[in-house]
């Protein structure tokens, strides 16, 4: 969910949900709890990166429900959670999976679920995260490089799973910190089918970064004229505010990585405590997101069992042993690679309005630096009103390859906030129906 190394201790915690989610987790394993069979994924288990040690990504997969294609033609969505270090069962749980958790641990469908006509992979990236294993810290990558030959490891491994899965067209999707996982392994698969016969390519159709972190320099000096313009600080607030800014962005020009990534923590817990916001991740919010009923999930035995992983393991939303191996990578920029998607693939960004983190502004402001020839073009597109069911769901805009769609009534974790109009975001696109159509 975050893009901070330190995502733990900048993460307000709603203790007393903790504590009942805990001791409902105990009770529950104490007693019989029954994890639905319709639940279960289509297959869930590990798939190694590394053939010289026992390292390997923890996925479930979750076949289309519904879908109106034969099954190998059939678009298949690999969603990668942000962090660094956080958990994509958030996701599944949480967001946009089939099924849903509830204050009292037990789960319910959720009929916005992404897989309703696509089918759905999830990955605990990087190794360390989530139920994925690291034989050793040293093997968890330290930059988008080492995360993205590990992740086409993986995602190679799980098409050889089943001939069905082959050729079908993928789309990397994610959110937050995977605002720069998913252009990473986007490129890596670029680059890497240059070298293979046609028949051994990827078949990569896309990606998607929702409320994404990019590139964080350009990214960090817009909170303060954010923030502002909505109301949340003063001038005198302002100007504190971007003297911290500054600080950041002449660490990262300087490639001192370390400093950088803390600077840019002073920044959004300057601006945190300025606002007295419950969460920057939407500030329309009178409480953090709820996402520790995950981890109260993830640690009842027979939840563990289902997904094919062992009781013993002690599940953890985000790692902060993979938040420090990747602290000097979080104000490095992806960017070019974006550049490099959008000239030979597609490209589609969306934002929750309510975010102050990684929201409409902070995507805006780099987005406009492209090095691309379509840019201007893109800049200068009708920028449409977009409705669904006839109610007002947000705005679309693209040229040509690239999409960008900014979300009413949603924060950080947009899927959360609007399941159904995320959920038809991402068929249109997908399927370049509606607004969505290449122009």
């Amino acid at each position: 969910m975050m893009d901070l190394a330190t995502h733990k201790s900048h993460f307000i915690k709603n203790h007393f949900l903790l504590f009942f989610c805990l001791f409902l987790c105990l009770s529950a394993s104490q007693s019989s709890y029954s994890f639905p069979k319709e639940a279960h994924p289509s297959r869930s288990g590990y798939l190694p990166v590394n053939p010289a040690s026992a390292s390997a990504i923890f996925y479930a997969f979750y076949e289309a429900q519904n879908s109106t294609l034969h099954l190998s033609q059939t678009p298949l969505l690999i969603w990668l959670q942000g962090g660094p270090g956080c958990s994509s069962m958030l996701a599944n749980f949480y967001e946009l999976g089939p099924w849903r958790v509830t204050q009292s641990l037990t789960l319910q469908r959720n009929p916005a679920s992404w897989n309703r006509i696509f089918g759905l992979l999830f990955l605990d990236n990087p190794i360390g995260s989530g139920f994925s294993v690291a034989s050793t810290p040293q093997e968890i990558p330290k930059d988008q490089n080492a995360v993205a030959k590990h992740l086409f490891a993986a995602i190679t491994n799980f098409l050889q799973l089943d001939p069905l899965f082959k050729h079908r067209p993928i789309y990397i999707t994610g959110e937050s910190y995977a605002g720069k996982y998913v252009p990473a392994i986007g490129y890596y698969i670029l680059k890497k089918n240059e070298k293979l016969e046609a028949s051994e390519r990827v078949n990569l159709g896309g990606v998607a970064i929702g409320d994404g972190l990019t590139d964080p320099e350009t990214q960090v000096a817009s909170h303060a004229v954010n923030a502002y313009y909505a109301g949340l600080i003063n001038e005198r607030q302002k100007k504190e505010l971007e003297k911290v800014q500054l600080e950041a962005v002449a660490l990262t020009q300087m490639r001192n990585w370390s400093e950088a990534t803390d600077a840019r923590s002073r920044v959004l817990g300057m601006l945190q405590e300025m606002t007295g916001l419950a969460t920057l991740y939407d500030y329309t919010k009178k409480r953090p997101y709820e996402d520790d009923l995950v981890e109260g999930l993830l640690n009842i035995g027979e939840v563990k069992k289902a997904l094919g992983v062992n009781e013993s393991f002690v599940y953890e939303i985000c790692s902060d042993v993979v938040g420090e191996e990747l602290h000097d990578d979080v104000m490095k920029s992806v960017k070019d690679m974006v550049e490099y998607l959008v000239r030979r693939s597609r490209v589609l960004l969306y934002e929750g309005l309510y975010d102050l983190r990684d929201g409409v502004v902070q995507t805006e402001v780099w987005v406009k630096t492209m090095q691309w020839e379509g840019i201007e073009k893109f800049l200068n597109a009708e920028r449409k009103i977009w409705k669904v069911n006839g109610e007002l769901a947000g705005y679309v805009q693209n040229w040509k390859s690239l999409t960008n769609v900014v979300v009413l009534g949603a924060g950080h974790l947009l899927p959360t906030d609007q399941p159904l109009n995320s959920q038809a975001m991402i068929e249109d696109w997908v399927l370049q129906t509606g607004f969505f159509k290449s122009v």
